[in-house]
């Protein structure tokens, strides 16, 4: 199975990027009813809530992560990944093998 990466963006909303730890957990929870993205995925760390969301844009979207889009109907409502890389434009995660439902 192909690894899959995506990245997280508008961490600046949020908390900003400087507590993002190579291997840090993550959480994606799809967001069906956000007003802005029918495919939004907010991305949430325990202990600190939404953290950013799954880069959904070719403005936001780093390297060949996967965009919110593409991953959407591969996961259920929700999946874990982990951090891979922290970069000044975005965080790479991978997206946990286990949480892909459908290829």
């Amino acid at each position: 199975m192909k690894t899959i990466y995506f990245t997280i963006t508008g961490c600046n909303h949020h908390l900003g990027t400087k507590f993002f730890e190579k291997g840090m957990s993550v959480k994606l929870i799809k967001e069906p009813d956000n007003e802005w993205d029918k495919e939004a995925i907010k991305v949430e760390v325990d202990g600190l809530g939404t953290v950013g969301h799954v880069a959904n844009s070719v403005h936001t979207v780093l390297g060949e992560s996967y965009s919110a889009g593409r991953i959407y109907d591969l996961i259920g409502d929700n999946a874990t990944g982990s951090v891979v890389f922290v970069l000044d434009g975005g965080i790479i995660c991978r997206l946990h093998e286990r949480c892909i439902i459908k290829e």
